[in-house]
This record gives C-alpha cells, sequence and structure tokens, in this order.
C-alpha cells in the first residue's frame, strides 16, 4: 500500500478529544498531599482566596474566603484543587493561591507538579501518534492504565489511509516496562486486535473485510516535562486473513501522550 492524503486528522486534534474523556486526577493519588486519605486542612494567609465554579480562569468566581479561614483540599485537577470551605460550599482554587496557604503544622502548602517520580508510576496515560503502517499513512489515539510500575494495559484505535483502500483497526495490548524509573524508558508491547479494511469500489471490485490480528512491538518513551511524554514505537502485525493466507506488516509511529 502507498500513502494517500490524510484530511481531516491531526495528532493534535485526536489527543485533545481524548483528554476531554480523561478521567480527573484525584486527591488520593498525589503523594504527601493527603493524610490517610483524609482532606486537608489549610489556612487562608493571604488577604483573600477566590472559588471558582471550575478547574480554570475562564469559569467565574463564586465565592471569597478571607484571611484566617479554614478550607479542606478535596481533589487535584492539573493545577486546579477541589476545596471545601467552613459553611460546606465547594468550588477550585488555583495552584499558586493555595500555596500561600498554611497547613496545620504552620508551614507554607506546598503542592508538587508532576515530576519524573510521578512518570516512573502513574494510573492513566492518553496519546496520539503518527507515523508508517506498511507505506500506508496511520494515526492513532490510545488510552492506557498501569497495573504495577512495571506491567500496564493499553487500547488504540487507528485510521490507516491508503492510495486504493482506508482501513481502521483496534488493538490491546500488554506493555512490559523493565525500566520506568528511567527518563529514556524503553518498553515491549504484546497484543491482539482487529482490523479492517475498505477497498475504494471505484477502483477494486472487492467487499469489505474484517480479520483478527496479532502483534509485538519495542518502544520507548521519553519524560519531556510536567506531565508530557514522547513516544515512539515500532510493531510487527501477523493479519489472519480469511482467506489463509497470513500477511505480515510492519508499523512505525511517533507521537505525544499525557499522564495522570
Amino acid at each position: 500500500m502507498k500513502p494517500d492524503l490524510v484530511r481531516g486528522w491531526s495528532p493534535a486534534a485526536l489527543l485533545a478529544c481524548l483528554l476531554a474523556l480523561a478521567p480527573p486526577v484525584h486527591a488520593g493519588w498525589w503523594s504527601g498531599l493527603f493524610a490517610d486519605g483524609e482532606p486537608l486542612s489549610v489556612e487562608v494567609t493571604d488577604p483573600y482566596i477566590e472559588l471558582h465554579t471550575g478547574a480554570g480562569r475562564g469559569y467565574p468566581i463564586f465565592q471569597v474566603e478571607e484571611r484566617g479561614a479554614h478550607i479542606d483540599i478535596l481533589k487535584r485537577k492539573t493545577d486546579w484543587f477541589k476545596v471545601r470551605t467552613a459553611r460546606g460550599k465547594e468550588g477550585w482554587v488555583y495552584r499558586g493561591q493555595l500555596e500561600r496557604t498554611l497547613t496545620p503544622g504552620g508551614e507554607r502548602m506546598h503542592s508538587a507538579e508532576a515530576t519524573q517520580k510521578e512518570f516512573a508510576f502513574h494510573r492513566w496515560e492518553a496519546g496520539a501518534t503518527g507515523g508508517d503502517f506498511e507505506g500506508a499513512d496511520v494515526m492513532s489515539i490510545s488510552g492506557g492504565y498501569s497495573l504495577t510500575p512495571k506491567v500496564s494495559v493499553e487500547a488504540a484505535v487507528s485510521k490507516i489511509f491508503a492510495r486504493f483502500s482506508s482501513g481502521e483497526s483496534a488493538s490491546v495490548s500488554l506493555n512490559i516496562h523493565p525500566f520506568p524509573e528511567w527518563r529514556f524508558s524503553p518498553f515491549v508491547a504484546l497484543g491482539t486486535g482487529l482490523i479492517r479494511s475498505n477497498p475504494d469500489t471505484t477502483l477494486v471490485q472487492e467487499s469489505d473485510r474484517t480479520d483478527q490480528l496479532a502483534h509485538v512491538g519495542l518502544g520507548l518513551r521519553v519524560y519531556l516535562a510536567r506531565r508530557f511524554i514522547f513516544r515512539v514505537q515500532y510493531k510487527n502485525y501477523v493479519i489472519f486473513q480469511s482467506t489463509d493466507d497470513n500477511q505480515e506488516i510492519n508499523e512505525w509511529k511517533a507521537g505525544f501522550a499525557v499522564f495522570f
């Protein structure tokens, strides 16, 4: 197959769609921020602290707590924290303001940003990649969940663009990360899935076909900064065609991911 022009698709758009569906990061995932899973109570030391209706500057401010007030931190979503006031009102506070509060021990509140240590073991990962599928253009979105620091499961869907046909595939893989603490962290993938080919019926008199596939692969994740990862990977697919004539496909892809 030879590559065709990809219309209407971009890794940034695919990643944005996936991030919109990603679950928020709950407070219990931030080591050192909460004790025994209980909300942490802090005291406002600024003249006031602003509560927004949502996790972002675009959401309106609906409540202001003055100096000396106590608030409970419930959970975190990127640089925003959901808090509850003494009167039971809940809203979102920006990290910069929250770091100017005091803990019960009289210390400044500190909420570390995502670090390489968190990269070594995070629960969720979402990404978008693009590359070459045996001469055809391929674009994918994926989502993964870590079972342990060295083992994760990942699901991916792909769109394949060729000159005389197009196709879609969906796969699930088990990924092994032998060195999750490394900034340049290699991994091995083993999985299975389905692929559907859609020939251009105006040129090729052949019906659509769905076949099972299996794959093995090697990849590299590179921690960039904050929550961003660069990914490059190679996979070798075996497509079990209904004609009993198995086909081997080589795929190379690269792209970006974020972790939670």
